[in-house]
């Protein structure tokens, strides 16, 4: 066995898992998917079962034992789900030194590596998270679908649905989304959705996945839908701003980073934060994280393996 470095790079999202096995020079040399592993809406034995299963795939028949393991997963910002997941993965993998950070500082990392900047994420949930030059961060979101997640895609996604049935009751415009939605789940009235959503055992990401319709709607120039996003789009910006406004880097040079399955499924969101953030905040920039947030993840384990990572600390002012 080798003695060089070796590290795992895991960001840990609410649809998808992805693994990635870097040497000391940051190249990756293999890299696994699984699906979602978010502590709160899977629990502790989905979660350990899904990381297993995606870091056994990623060291594969390499035979290397990885020096350093950083998992960037939601929720860990609290004492109590962070020493859960430290435990889970220190039972897959002995004598590894472990980092667990918020999947927001990853996503980061990833898209402005070692720098000053905000990322905006919206997947299934959604987060605003930022560091400044003195490496102080803050936060905004992140609250999971039941108390926040604004602008996610499940928040288009329920909306699209409620906007459903306040039309079935009469209370509501009509919508093509009725007809896109009863098509989706290949029922006929909007009443068979009851059964669907609360019957189907659908998790969030399910939920989510309604925000293609809703971008299809849009297209088509439904007001309905039109609503929904500009909601949407209100929600993301009001959470990447407030990071800024707390960090201090309004008018300074930064980039905004967009990160998550929602800016692909609804580009329309993409194209609207990149005209508004720039121009609410002088200087910066708005780029789309194309690389996989794993890749940040793998960094910050380079860091940890070689003793130079630096956890960014909440600024409390």
């Amino acid at each position: 066995m080798s003695d060089s470095i070796y590290v795992l790079g895991i960001d840990a999202g609410g649809t998808k898992t992805v693994c990635q096995l870097a040497d000391e020079n940051g190249e990756v040399l293999a890299e696994s998917r699984r699906g979602g592993a978010n502590l709160q809406a899977a629990g502790e034995l989905e979660v350990e079962k899904v990381l297993h299963e995606v870091m056994e795939e990623a060291i594969g028949e390499h035979e290397v034992r990885p020096t350093a393991i950083c998992l960037g997963i939601a929720g860990v910002d609290r004492p109590d789900d962070a020493r859960v997941v430290r435990g889970i993965i220190e039972r897959i993998v002995y004598k590894a030194k472990v980092l667990v950070v918020n999947d927001a500082l990853v996503a980061l990392e990833a898209g402005a590596p070692g720098a000053p900047g905000i990322v905006l994420i919206a997947g299934t949930g959604s987060i605003a998270y930022g560091r400044n030059e003195h490496n102080q961060a803050a936060r905004a979101g992140g609250w999971g679908y039941m108390l926040g997640d604004e602008g996610s895609g499940y928040w288009i996604g329920r909306a699209a649905l409620r906007a459903v049935l306040r039309e079935a009751d009469r209370r509501g415009p009509a919508t093509r989304l009725t007809r896109l939605l009863l098509n989706y789940y290949g029922v006929a009235r909007a009443q068979d959705l009851i059964a669907q959503v609360y019957h189907g055992g659908l998790r969030p990401s399910a939920i989510a996945a309604l925000a293609q319709c809703v971008q299809s709607a849009f297209s088509d120039g439904d007001a309905v839908s039109i609503g929904i996003l500009r909601g949407a789009a209100d929600q993301l910006e009001s959470s990447a701003l407030s990071v800024a406004r707390r960090l201090e880097m309004v008018g300074s040079e930064f980039p905004f980073v967009l990160s998550g399955g929602i800016f692909k499924a609804v580009p329309w969101l993409e194209e609207e934060l990149t005209r508004r953030l720039p121009m609410a905040s002088l200087h910066s920039r708005t780029v789309l994280l194309t690389e996989e947030p794993a890749g940040g993840a793998v960094r910050l384990a380079l860091a940890e393996a070689r003793g130079a990572f630096q956890l960014p600390e909440y600024k409390t002012d």
